[in-house]
């Protein structure tokens, strides 16, 4: 007998983390459905008719339709830490809108009409805000000081709340920065590796950054996306971290960066404080969790991650 195929719904299916994970169940033989602003997609179709998350009732529809095996929740508002801030009010009712509100729509929806359906939220390491330990665990408390890690942190208790009371399968990833070719420019990396590949074409003189000796716990994305899959495939539900456990500086991936285009970084990279618009302060992740759990860790060094991506860039 033949095995009926998995279905999933990736919620934020046009972003770095969606298309990946859309790419990843699609080889993997599921149907996946991806819902993004762009409209919905399958495995079959085109961006085709939109739908609102916001809208409860067009998502009860989809859920008691489709009765998905499992539901990735990776959309999301946020800012860069380089981004323009506007007004606060604005961000933290949008962040509330599709980080908490909408989101609660879909466990809604699975403990309604579809309670065998798995669903994973997309948390963040910003959840830590200014943590006291230098590296977090899931035991490190959070502490939320941004209209973002508000917003997720709502979202964190929305899984915690359904899976606890109402025994839905709500796991949460906490996913420290991962990078891809699919980055948009406004992310620091894709800024560092399309600032050098613009100065090695002649097409930009130089590359301006906010602070060289900030550190970051940078992965590569395609792993991430698979701790995903990875997660909702145990047999139980829970919040895991996703990270390298290692930090690198912002110095150490643009010297990495210049040297795979054959220049010399000194020459057009400088630095300017000013342009940072909100100070973060140093999170590194231990996965040994989710390690445990799943045999996940990571598959390229930082160094390879880079040259991944440059080597991907715009194929």
């Amino acid at each position: 007998m033949k095995t009926a195929k998995k279905k999933a719904i990736i919620v934020g299916a046009s972003g770095q983390d969606g298309r990946l994970l859309f790419e990843l169940l699609a080889d993997s033989g599921y149907s996946v459905i991806g819902l993004d602003k762009n409209g919905i997609k399958t495995n079959r179709t085109a961006w085709k008719s939109k739908i609102n998350i916001s809208d409860k009732h067009q998502v009860f529809s989809l859920i008691k339709k489709f009765k998905p095996d499992e539901i990735y929740y990776l959309a999301a508002y946020h800012f860069s830490s380089q981004d323009k801030r506007g007004d606060i009010y604005q961000e933290l009712r949008q962040s509330y809108e599709i980080n908490v509100l909408a989101f609660l729509n879909f466990l809604e929806g699975v403990r309604l009409f579809s309670p065998k359906t798995k669903i994973f939220y997309a948390g963040s390491s910003l959840l830590f805000g200014n943590p006291p330990a230098k590296i977090q665990t899931e035991k490190t408390p959070f502490n939320p000081n941004s209209a973002y890690s508000l917003s997720k942190a709502g979202g964190a208790s929305l899984c915690r709340l359904y899976r606890e009371k109402y025994q839905v399968f709500a796991a949460m990833g906490i996913m420290y920065n991962h990078e891809s070719e699919y980055r948009t420019d406004n992310f620091l990396s894709m800024k560092i590796i399309r600032g050098a590949k613009n100065i090695a074409a002649g097409k930009q003189q130089q590359l301006v950054v906010g602070d060289l000796k900030a550190r970051v716990d940078w992965g590569y994305a395609p792993d991430y996306v698979y701790a995903m899959k990875l997660i909702l495939n145990l047999k139980k539900a829970d919040d895991f971290i996703i990270a390298t456990g290692q930090s690198h500086s912002v110095l150490d991936f643009i010297k990495i960066t210049f040297k795979e285009f054959g220049l010399d970084w000194k020459k057009y990279v400088r630095e300017d404080k000013k342009i940072i618009s909100e100070k973060r302060k140093v999170l590194i992740g231990d996965a040994g969790k989710l390690k445990t759990a799943t045999g996940w860790k990571p598959s390229v060094s930082f160094a390879e991650m880079i040259k991944e991506i440059i080597n991907n860039l715009d194929k």
